[in-house]
């Protein structure tokens, strides 16, 4: 692994991200990729992403969350639901296997993300309405980016991290990690899951 020298975590993220894309050949406009950035600069921090004081912070259920918004005035409404879309996108991608082994699911968490990043889209004003409108349309493929990018890092930081990551590709055959595996050079191209 080469050392990098970066200025600051959102280029850090950036980079990555950059990386990610070009690899998924998914297209994002690039003022929502620095927000992407930027969240995943903020939730680096793991006080920010479990913060007791805000909306979702200290495990709130999402359901109790997404409740509150809808009986919250506008502008409240539209900074509880931007967390949640928030929280959901950052943990429906880093914290995937954890959640397709929960009893909520990976598909809930990606649910309720992107409807709240729908209604934010709706409630926002200016040119923040199409961040919130593309985070809410490519919820699901940006979870992918987001879970190719911590899978990358687990296969790269030790042979445990790239053992998790080959369990997990083994219990749920996802296209994300199959391409970490083989970039990783720890399966070969095209190889499938073994018998």
């Amino acid at each position: 692994m080469d050392l990098v020298a970066v200025t600051s975590l959102k280029h850090f993220f950036k980079a990555l991200l950059d990386e990610a894309l070009g690899q998924t050949r998914l297209d994002v406009a690039e003022v929502t990729e620095f927000y992407l950035a930027n969240l995943l600069a903020e939730f680096a921090a793991a006080d920010r992403l479990f913060a007791p004081d805000e909306p979702g912070g200290a495990e709130e259920p999402l359901a109790l969350l997404y409740h509150r918004a809808q009986s919250a005035e506008r502008e409240e409404r539209i900074r509880i639901l931007r967390r949640l879309g928030d929280v959901s996108l950052y943990k429906a991608g880093f914290f995937a296997g954890a959640l397709r082994e929960s009893v909520v699911g990976q598909g809930y968490t990606i649910d309720m993300g992107r409807a709240a990043y729908a209604q934010v889209a709706t409630l926002a004003r200016g040119g923040f309405a199409l961040v919130y409108d593309e985070l809410g349309r490519k919820f699901r493929p940006l979870v992918e980016v987001l879970e190719g990018i911590a899978a990358r890092s687990a296969a790269r930081s030790s042979p445990a991290g790239a053992l998790r990551v080959y369990e997990s590709w083994r219990r749920t055959g996802s296209d994300t990690l199959e391409s970490v595996l083989v970039d990783a050079g720890l399966l070969p191209r095209g190889g499938g899951l073994p018998n």
